[in-house]
């Protein structure tokens, strides 16, 4: 997107990557229908970003989801609200956009250089990158750094160029793993039985926060859209504690007196486990979270109370132990400070040096958030490089 706006500027741009093809991350959150952005007004939509909402208002607010959607449109690939809000190209994926893309940027003439792993730079202050015929020093007018956070590593963003820059000075927060799932101490019984698993129509509760969603059982844990939804909160009380305890209503629209009321009734011949699929309407893996749940408390499902068991069935206490490894997070929170930064997005101890996307320190849910930001943070880097150049 700084290409695109460098380009549109009458700027010569060549965008270096040290991957073989552009646009591998890009592919990968296309995966799941390419979700653009979000529909929600713009107060709520900003607020999505916490802390760094105030230092993003601005380049989402000059590039928004109106704008991005139009641009998408622009390229022929017209978007749709879901249900749930969230903006998506009607193709559903990322693919056709991004080739759209990449012949309007080679047309409007930037360059591509792939295999181009940026290594910092030389004495001189030349850019330097290792490539397939060796170290290249390159002596550009503006620079913009777009390298990601450091989920995902396969695809390029591995986080590598924290040292370059600390090295320089420049404040990191330690890149960590954002929308993540976590681990938990399943038993064995449990975990080979139920690992990937969905637990549908639940109810999340973390200390003031609670939402409706889904969760997947992992062999290490849980993970899923409600997961994702407070894992920056999990994840802090996880660096302090050492562990967080999550709460799951597995009947989150059956109130606690009707639920003991049904699990009141005779079970006659049926195994406990049968009763409590059919008198609460619970799946397999839902019963087998309320196993783990009793086992964990030295308690027996069956031996409890008809009104102990509902109000357990509507908050399954779940232990989580710690946070799922970067490499499998959708996204990172940390990385330059927004102090470092002056308004243009130029790094205020590197002049010409500009800075956008996941590398900043910023992270936002899913649902859009994450692309509609690297996409108005590079256009703003963009506009800041034509304003430098100008200077």
């Amino acid at each position: 997107m700084a290409a695109e706006v460098l380009a549109q500027g009458g700027a010569r741009v060549t965008v270096y990557d040290a991957m073989p093809s552009a646009g591998r991350k890009f592919l990968m959150a296309g995966r799941g229908g390419l979700n653009l952005t979000h529909s929600e007004q713009f107060a709520e939509f900003v607020a999505r970003y916490r802390e760094a909402a105030p230092k993003l208002e601005a380049a989402v607010a000059a590039f928004p989801p109106d704008a991005l959607r139009a641009w998408s449109e622009a390229l022929g690939e017209p978007t749709f609200v879901g249900t749930s809000g969230r903006v998506f190209p009607k193709a559903f994926k990322a693919s056709p956009l991004l080739r759209a893309w990449l012949r309007r940027l080679d047309a409007s003439g930037v360059r591509f250089a792939f295999r181009h792993r940026w290594n910092g730079w030389d004495g001189e202050g030349r850019l330097t990158f290792q490539t397939p015929d060796g170290m290249l020093a390159v002596a550009a007018d503006a620079t913009v750094l777009a390298l990601g956070g450091a989920s995902w590593p396969r695809l390029g963003s591995d986080g590598s160029w924290t040292t370059i820059l600390t090295d320089k000075g420049i404040s990191i927060s330690r890149l960590r793993p954002a929308n993540c799932g976590f681990t938990v101490r399943w038993s064995d019984v449990f975990r080979a039985r139920f690992e990937g698993q969905p637990l549908k129509g639940i109810a999340l509760s973390f200390g003031p926060h609670s939402l409706r969603g889904e969760a997947i059982v992992t062999q290490a844990g849980i993970e899923g859209g409600a997961i994702y939804a407070v894992s920056a909160e999990l994840r802090e009380a996880i660096a302090v504690k050492g562990e967080a305890v999550l709460h799951v209503a597995l009947r989150p629209d059956v109130d606690q007196v009707e639920l003991a009321k049904r699990l009141s009734a005779s079970r006659g011949k049926q195994s406990f486990s049968n009763f409590l699929r059919k008198a609460a309407q619970l799946s397999p893996v839902a019963v087998g979270l309320l196993q783990e749940a009793a086992i964990s408390a030295g308690q027996s499902l069956s031996a409890m109370s008809p009104e102990r068991l509902a109000e357990l069935i509507n908050g399954v206490p779940v232990k989580l132990t710690g946070v799922a490894p970067i490499a499998r997070a959708i996204s990172s929170a940390g990385g330059i400070s927004f102090d470092e930064l002056e308004a243009h997005y130029m790094i205020r101890k590197l002049p010409g040096v500009f800075a956008a996307g996941e590398m900043l320190d910023w992270e936002a849910p899913t649902g859009g958030y994450l692309l509609q930001a690297s996409f108005a943070t590079g256009a703003a880097a963009g506009r800041g490089v034509l304003e430098w150049l100008k200077r």
